[in-house]
């Protein structure tokens, strides 16, 4: 899909970014034409070859009508978590690989649910912020809306999301025996 300069654009992991321009720059023996895209969140630039942009899984931000979907996914309820740390941790960054802002919201609950639980590790406690700032950046986008109310209002329906969630699956962190 062929991307416009001034266009928002959502790259994985990095959030909202801004198509800047499109340049042609030498690689290797190689002339190669890029997207340049400035990352809203800290003002970097990356450089993305145009032949690359699909594979690399660069899609327009979602729509009003995807932000009102997805908004009213993140209060509802989710599969079962598992208790495999490693599984769960795989699946979880792939899921924000993947670039898709509803998996993102999958990961948010999820974590925000085994929290209550346990304090969470240190890998896990950056996919969480990584999936919330990923939310926070598509939907302030599509919406236009103020940061830190839109931070609030995620937080209260990953909240209800995860009150839910308890009736089906009262704990996770549960002992083995060996």
């Amino acid at each position: 899909m062929p991307l416009r300069i001034g266009q928002k654009v959502a790259y994985p992991s990095q959030g909202v970014c801004k198509v800047e321009q499109i340049e042609r720059r030498v690689v290797g023996s190689a002339s190669m034409q890029f997207y340049s895209l400035r990352v809203l969140n800290d003002n970097s630039t990356i450089f993305v070859p145009l032949e690359n942009a699909d594979s690399v899984g660069i899609r327009p931000v979602i729509t009003q009508i995807q932000c009102k979907n997805l908004i009213s996914k993140l209060s509802a309820d989710f599969e079962f978590v598992s208790n495999e740390w490693k599984t769960r941790s795989k699946c979880f960054a792939e899921q924000l690989q993947s670039g898709d802002v509803f998996e993102a919201a999958d990961v948010l609950k999820k974590l925000a649910f085994l929290s209550r639980e346990k304090k969470l590790s240190f890998r896990e406690q950056n996919l969480l912020e990584k999936a919330k700032f990923l939310i926070i950046s598509e939907i302030s986008n599509a919406e236009k809306g103020n940061e830190l109310e839109l931070r609030a209002e995620i937080e209260r329906l990953v909240e209800i999301a995860c009150d839910r969630h308890t009736h089906f699956q009262p704990k996770v962190m549960v002992a083995t025996v060996h």
